[in-house]
């Protein structure tokens, strides 16, 4: 017998179509009352789970903490062995996510720092928590890599680092609409960690070159 699927709650029904509309059109562009009508609820319905906006709002990015693992992570996890390659799985993840969109969404978490990070300090805690979470994913990988590369390397920072790179090149792909930017930014972080592997000492010194005259 097939199990029957579960209908959803009306909180997470809520919380599913602000979601939504937090990314498609911004958290302040999106009204109490474009949520009711999109996800058929009734007022008191809402102020019943969150007695403000900003209340759903940290809903919303609570779920993208619990959706971190297995809507972004596992899926490359369980596909790729390597944990360099998961990292740039991940990012491949993000390109198809442009691609789908054609660049006009962004990332959800970077679209919302930019937008609240001045006004709204509990939403900013919550941002932070979900930057900090996908970086502990990508250190962990380096760090199951890390006999790869030089001995001294800094997972934490280079974990940092990737999520500045991939932050980054998903604004100006959204800005810009073209993948080139990102794409660009990508190749540029590939030769750095390339390097970083190949080298497996000083990555400040410059590589050797083959003189073709020779």
């Amino acid at each position: 017998m097939i199990a029957a699927i579960a209908k959803p709650t009306t909180r997470d029904r809520l919380i599913e179509t602000a979601r939504e509309l937090f990314l498609r059109n911004g958290y302040t562009a999106t009204g109490v009352a474009q949520i009711l009508r999109v996800s058929d609820t009734r007022s008191g319905s809402l102020y019943f789970h969150f007695p403000t906006k900003e209340d759903l709002l940290l809903a919303v990015l609570d779920r993208y903490k619990e959706l971190l693992w297995p809507e972004v992570m596992q899926p490359v996890f369980d596909r790729i062995d390597d944990p360099i390659e998961r990292i740039f799985g991940v990012l491949d993840g993000y390109r198809q996510m442009l691609t789908a969109t054609k660049c006009t969404l962004g990332c959800p978490i970077g679209n919302l720092a930019l937008e609240l990070s001045d006004s709204h300090p509990a939403a900013r805690q919550k941002i932070t928590e979900n930057f900090d979470g996908w970086k502990a994913v990508i250190k962990q990988w380096l760090d199951d890599a890390s006999g790869r590369f030089p001995e001294h390397t800094n997972t934490a920072e280079l974990a940092a680092f990737v999520l500045t790179v991939m932050e980054g090149a998903m604004m100006q792909a959204k800005a810009h609409r073209s993948l080139d930017p990102f794409d660009s930014a990508v190749t540029q972080l590939r030769e750095y960690v390339d390097r970083l592997l190949a080298d497996g000492s000083d990555w400040t010194s410059p590589k050797q070159t083959i003189n073709s005259s020779e």
